[in-house]
C-alpha cells in the first residue's frame, strides 16, 4: 500500500483512502499475522485476532445456500466461492475485500491492502476504485499494475497503468504493460462498456462505523478491541513466565559439583541440567550443600485475569461469551448469556446482509464477462439463524424431558436460569413441591 500523496498523483484527483486508513489497515494486518507492535521475544501473540475472524466467518457461512439459476453461470459461480471462508476471514480482519471476475470462468479475491477506494456512492458502494497487483521479477524489479474501475457518462470504464520500481515500498515510474509477460495482452484503456451501469465485481465491507477517518472504508472486526487484545497477549506472557519461573530447582553448592574431564563442565550425576543450579551456598561449616527451590504457583490468578480479558474482547467485538474464553469459566446469568447470543446474532446477521450484496454483485460481474447479464438469471442466497435456533431447540427439548419426567424442574432451573441448587429449589412453583 502506497501513501495518499502517491495515490492522488496516480489518479489525478483526491482519493477517499486516507493515510490514516492506510496505517490502520497495515496495523490490522500486522496484528492478524502475529506481528503487532507490542509483540516481543517475551510476548507472543495468542492469535485472538484470527480466532475472532474465524468464529464470525464460520457462523456466517455454516449453512449458507447460494446459487444462480443459469446452470452454466452457476457452475462458474460455485467454483469461485469455494475459498470464500478463508477470504471472508481476511476481509473481517482488514475491513473489506473484493471478489473480482477476471473474464471467462476465472476470478480472484482482492484483500483490503490492495484496494484503493477513490470515491463511494450514496449506497456505500465504491463507484470509483482501483486494484493493485504487484509482480516481482528477478531480485530487485517490482512491477505494479494499477487497475481502475469507474463510470464515464454512466457506463463502466476500466483502465490499466503499469509502474516499475526497484524497491517494494516505492511505486516507481510509469512503464508499458508489456514489461510483464502476464500483462502483455491487457489493454491500457480507458475502455468503456456501453449499457453496463454497475460495477463488475462484488465488494464487501464490515458493518461497523468507521471511526478511523469517518469515510465509507471498511473497519476491522477487532479494531474496537485492540487495547484489550494487547492486554491479553501481555497477560498470556505473564502466565507463561509464571510457569517458567516456577520450575522446581535445586540450588547446589559449588563443592557438590563434579567436573567432566572430557568437556570441562561442572555437573551432578543423574540430575536434569534444568533441575540444579550451582551457587556458593556456604555461610558456615554446618551449611547444607543442597537447597530446594520450589515457589508457590500463582497461575490460577493469572489465568482468571486472562479469561476476563477474553470475555471483555467478546463483548467488544460482538461475540458470545465462551467463543474465545473458557466456557467453564463463564460465570454469567441466563439473561446475560442470552443477551450475548443476541448480540452475536445481530452482528452475524449484519455481516450476512453485506456479504449477500457482495455475492449478488459478483454474480452480475460473472454474467457480464460471460455475456449473460441480460439472460434473465435469478440469484439466490439464504442463511440460517442457528445461533439462536440451536439454543431454543435445546431448551424446548428440555421442556419435553421435564414433562416426561426424565428431567426435574430443579435441574431445568439450574441449567437455564443459572441458579445454584438452593436458589432453584426456592424458586420452584408451589404445585411442584412434594406434599407430605
Amino acid at each position: 500500500m502506497f501513501g495518499y500523496a502517491t495515490l492522488k498523483q496516480i489518479v489525478g484527483k483526491d482519493v477517499t483512502l486516507s493515510d490514516r486508513m492506510i496505517d490502520a489497515i497495515n496495523e490490522w494486518k500486522q496484528m492478524l499475522n502475529g506481528q503487532a507492535d507490542w509483540i516481543t521475544d517475551s510476548i507472543v501473540s495468542l492469535g485472538i485476532e484470527d480466532g475472532i475472524c474465524r468464529e464470525f466467518a464460520d457462523c456466517v457461512l455454516v449453512e449458507m445456500e447460494t446459487s444462480v439459476s443459469n446452470e452454466r453461470l452457476d457452475k462458474i459461480y460455485q467454483k469461485n466461492i469455494v475459498r470464500l471462508n478463508e477470504n471472508l476471514q481476511e476481509g473481517l480482519a482488514l475491513g473489506s475485500f473484493a471478489l473480482k471476475p477476471l473474464g471467462g470462468a476465472a476470478a480472484e479475491f482482492v484483500s483490503a491492502d490492495k484496494i484503493i477506494p477513490i470515491s463511494f456512492g450514496d449506497d456505500g458502494k465504491p463507484n470509483d476504485i482501483a486494484f493493485l497487483t504487484v509482480k516481482k521479477v528477478g531480485d530487485v524489479d517490482y512491477f505494479t499494475r494499477f487497475e481502475r474501475h469507474y463510470f464515464l457518462n454512466g457506463n463502466l470504464t476500466i483502465e490499466n497503468k503499469c509502474f516499475h520500481s526497484q524497491t517494494e515500498n516505492d511505486i516507481g515510474l510509469p512503464c508499458n504493460l508489456e514489461a510483464v509477460e502476464e500483462w502483455a495482452g491487457i489493454a491500457p484503456g480507458p475502455v468503456t462498456y456501453p449499457g453496463m451501469n454497475r460495477m463488475d465485481f462484488g465488494y464487501y465491507r464490515n458493518p461497523i462505523k468507521n471511526k478511523v477517518d469517518g469515510s465509507a472504508c471498511g473497519v476491522s472486526a477487532y479494531d474496537s478491541a485492540k487495547d484489550l487484545i494487547r492486554k491479553a497477549d501481555i497477560q498470556g506472557a505473564r502466565l507463561d513466565w509464571e510457569y517458567e519461573s516456577g520450575e522446581r530447582a535445586i540450588h547446589v553448592d559449588n563443592k557438590a559439583l563434579k567436573q567432566d574431564k572430557s568437556t570441562g563442565r561442572f555437573g551432578m550425576a543423574k540430575l536434569n541440567k534444568r533441575l540444579y543450579r550451582g551457587l556458593n551456598l556456604e555461610a558456615g561449616k554446618d551449611q547444607e550443600l543442597l537447597k530446594e527451590y520450589s515457589p508457590e504457583m500463582r497461575d490460577e490468578a493469572f489465568r482468571r485475569g486472562l479469561e476476563e480479558y477474553k470475555r471483555e474482547i467478546e463483548f467488544s467485538v460482538g461475540l458470545a461469551y465462551g467463543d474465545l474464553s473458557d466456557v467453564q469459566e463463564v460465570a454469567k446469568t441466563a439473561t446475560e448469556i442470552k443477551a450475548s447470543k443476541n448480540r452475536k446474532y445481530n452482528r452475524v446477521t449484519a455481516i450476512q446482509s453485506n456479504l449477500q450484496e457482495c455475492l449478488e454483485d459478483f454474480a452480475a460481474g460473472l454474467a457480464f464477462y460471460n455475456s449473460m447479464l441480460n439472460s434473465g438469471y435469478e440469484f439466490s442466497c439464504k442463511f440460517n439463524d442457528s445461533i439462536l435456533t440451536d439454543e431454543e431447540t435445546e431448551r424446548q427439548q428440555d421442556r419435553q424431558d421435564v414433562s416426561m419426567g426424565v428431567m426435574s424442574h430443579l435441574e431445568y432451573r439450574m441449567k437455564w436460569y443459572n441458579e445454584d441448587e438452593a436458589t432453584a429449589e426456592k424458586m420452584l412453583p408451589e404445585q411442584n413441591q412434594v406434599m407430605k
